[in-house]
């Protein structure tokens, strides 16, 4: 249940980040987002941030280039992202991630890829190239793809390498560390939006980007994370990874029923390869 509300509330995400179109800059919203956040972990958090801060103190710069790169530059594409695509082509190009982190995986630490992985990487990777041409084969020949799905593409491979990161942080408790990840990206995000206001593009929120900032802050930040973590110790990483799978399925469902976003064909067909890439790269795992 935990696992499930915390796709559903990743799901949310992208369509929240395509009503933020208009009433909030990308930005802002990330920064405002972050701030949130933070202090609300600021009440919640602050027992095991304690307890735990001799060994945070030693890997704060560490981890303020994770939080960087996995929160505030995935976030701040996510929502550029927005202005330029379809949350049904956000849901589904977020659901290759896990392919991704496979790729980086491999490249960083030279774990071995099975046959049947490598199988699911290339028919991800179809699915994926099926959404970033809008189906058209056309486009797909000329290597023409949508500034929007572009974004979304270079957002995971971000996101990505920060799930590969992980493999490194430090030995303290998941809430300690969210509370680090979420002040980095606070911090971090704050440049963004005084060159967003440079350069002529800052929007400041509207009473409904307000509304938008709280709900993204809420969930698909806190409670989406929190979730995750409870769930991950409940029945364990391997089992939890699976349910990532249930994002681009959620984000979807809401893209359709809520914005009103047409479900065309080569979107289902993009979708069943993404989710079948990922089965075949979780059946194909090697022996631990």
């Amino acid at each position: 249940m935990l696992l499930t509300l915390t796709t559903t509330c990743w799901g949310m995400n992208a369509i929240l980040g395509r009503l933020a179109v208009g009433e909030i800059s990308p930005m802002a919203l990330v920064c405002l987002r972050w701030f949130f956040v933070v202090i609300i972990l600021s009440v919640i958090a602050q027992r095991p941030v304690r307890r735990d801060w001799p060994v945070l103190k030693k890997h704060f710069f560490h981890m303020l280039i994770m939080g960087a790169f996995g929160f505030t530059a995935f976030n701040m594409l996510f929502y550029l992202a927005a202005h330029s695509t379809t949350a049904v082509n956000i849901g589904i190009l977020q659901g290759a991630i896990p392919v991704f982190v496979l790729i980086g995986a491999f490249l960083v630490y030279k774990t071995r890829v099975t046959l049947l992985q490598s199988v699911g990487v290339i028919v991800t990777i179809i699915g994926v190239m099926i959404v970033a041409s809008g189906g058209s084969f056309a486009r797909l020949a000329g290597f023409e793809i949508n500034e929007g799905d572009a974004l979304m593409l270079l957002a995971c491979a971000l996101y990505a390498g920060y799930t590969v990161a992980l493999r490194s942080r430090p030995e303290i408790s998941a809430l300690s560390f969210f509370s680090i990840m979420a002040a980095s990206a606070f911090l971090t995000s704050v440049p963004f939006v005084f060159i967003e206001i440079g350069l002529g593009k800052f929007l400041p929120p509207t009473p409904t980007g307000w509304i938008i900032v709280v709900m993204v802050s809420v969930f698909p930040s806190l409670i989406a994370q929190i979730s995750f973590m409870t769930g991950v110790r409940i029945i364990g990483p391997g089992r939890a990874g699976v349910f990532v799978n249930l994002v681009p399925i959620f984000a979807s469902i809401f893209a359709v029923t809520l914005l009103d976003e047409p479900f065309e064909i080569f979107q289902g067909a993009a979708l069943t390869l993404v989710l079948l890439g990922i089965w075949l790269s979780e059946r194909g795992k090697p022996p631990a």
